[in-house]
């Protein structure tokens, strides 16, 4: 019996790469991320000025960018947050400290 032989196709695989289910999987996995992202934000105690606003201000949605050395456009799903103060919560500032939101949230639901 011969041994099975396999020949990739480079075409192919960037066909695959840009399929509507490449695409779909990759919003799904956002979507997780952001639903994991909502539920883990801090919301600010009484005196704060806007409680709320950061955990509402998720997004999460499908671009077409150049990623690899190919600089091929693939889907990639993003997911990030609108509110202006949201690095500072992700990051942390010499006051306040870092809640990592974002990475703990990719961690958790980007499988």
């Amino acid at each position: 019996m011969a041994p099975a032989r396999f020949r990739m196709s480079t075409r192919g695989v960037g066909q695959l790469l840009n399929s509507p289910m490449i695409a779909s999987e990759m919003l799904r996995r956002a979507e997780v991320i952001k639903g994991v992202a909502e539920s883990i934000s801090p919301v600010g105690g009484p005196g704060d000025p806007h409680p709320g606003q950061y955990k509402g201000s998720w997004y999460a949605h499908l671009e077409r960018k150049s990623v690899g050395r190919s600089r091929k456009k693939r889907p990639v799903g993003v997911v990030g947050n609108r509110a202006y103060y949201a690095r500072w919560v992700e990051y942390g500032t010499e006051k306040v400290r870092a809640h990592h939101v974002l990475l703990r949230a990719a961690s958790v639901g980007g499988r």
